[in-house]
């Protein structure tokens, strides 16, 4: 296992190396003044394009030109967000908090409801709970997450004026920011800051910020997975060995749960991974309805204004989360389905 897992991570840098010459191919495309944002760092050097031009040799050929830029990230040169107005390694850090402390909450309730749904789903087969549950994630999966975002945003903050936008509220806001000294950002995310620095309403404040948010996801996202659920479990139960067992009078929780899920749980747990995966890019329509500034919203921003150096970014950061991903949902099998050996 060990030795697989040491491969793996050795595998890591060629797919990391494929992505950046097509990322960096795509680049090419541009023209020259837009590719010399890849290597500005400061706002002076943004008035100054052709300089930059000349100093990086930016009419040079492709393969030289891909080394330089492959050279000028590993110094951790990741150029110049004019969304941000900053440096994008610097940006990264300010929003990817804001992504991943909404992920934290919404990924284990994909996964555990999903399954659970799922589960009765399958067992209930053309019952009413089945009818219901299948009901509940057609219209989940089909419902556009913007649409979603924006009905329950007008119906619980424009009606009954709660949960609203934004990642804080505007006075532990402006407590922060004019008393720098009184709060200490360890983590990026507000909910765990505050209870890090002892500041319990802003903890709260922070999590009634984040219902709607992480509830539209939920809804969204984890329909596919209990579709996903429901389909592995009916087909085991069609099995033999299950049909043997349940000739034995075995009991059927033990079927159920104990058998006949486990070996359905291997591509709801590829579905999942892949989900909690691409999630790490920050989901753009819930980022921008409910005016969280994170990873999505910047990269909505980002795109309209066709910044470069941070959609390069954050594609090489997807590509690093879908190997890791990959890889741990290939330990995961193993772990699942004693059939499943990595070697």
């Amino acid at each position: 296992m060990s030795a697989y897992i040491i491969r793996r991570f050795f595998l890591l840098i060629f797919v990391l190396f494929g992505v950046s010459v097509l990322l960096f191919g795509i680049l090419m495309t541009f023209s020259p003044e837009r590719r010399a944002a890849a290597f500005v760092t400061t706002p002076q050097q943004a008035k100054d394009i052709p300089k930059i031009i000349k100093q990086f040799g930016l009419d040079d050929p492709f393969y030289v030109q891909y080394f330089r830029w492959i050279r000028e990230i590993s110094k951790g040169n990741l150029g110049w967000s004019l969304v941000a107005a900053r440096p994008v390694g610097e940006a990264f850090l300010r929003y990817f908090p804001v992504t991943l402390e909404m992920n934290i909450f919404a990924a284990p309730i994909v996964i555990i409801f999903g399954i659970w749904l799922g589960t009765i789903s399958g067992i209930h087969r053309d019952s009413w709970i089945d009818h219901s549950t299948r009901i509940f994630a057609i219209i989940g999966w089909s419902l556009p997450t913007f649409l979603f975002a924006l009905v329950l945003l007008m119906v619980f903050y424009g009606y009954f004026q709660i949960f609203s936008p934004g990642i804080l509220s505007d006075r532990l806001n402006m407590l922060i920011l004019d008393n720098p000294d009184k709060f200490t950002g360890y983590t990026g995310m507000y909910s765990f800051d505050g209870l890090l620095n002892g500041r319990l309403d802003i903890t709260i404040d922070a999590l009634r910020h984040l219902v709607l948010p992480v509830f539209t996801y939920v809804i969204v996202v984890v329909a596919l997975n209990m579709r996903v659920m429901r389909s592995g479990l009916i087909e085991e139960l069609s099995k033999e060995y299950v049909i043997t067992a349940m000739a034995k009078g075995v009991d059927k929780k033990t079927i159920y749960i104990r058998h006949a899920r486990r070996n359905a749980l291997l591509p709801v747990v590829t579905v999942a991974g892949q989900l909690v995966a691409l999630s790490m890019e920050g989901s753009v329509s819930v980022e921008v309805v409910f005016n969280r500034q994170g990873i999505g919203w910047w990269l909505a921003e980002s795109a309209t204004q066709l910044d470069m150096p941070v959609l390069m970014c954050i594609c090489l950061f997807m590509g690093v989360v879908f190997v890791i991903t990959n890889l741990i949902l290939d330990i995961l099998y193993a772990y699942i389905d004693p059939r499943v050996r990595l070697r």
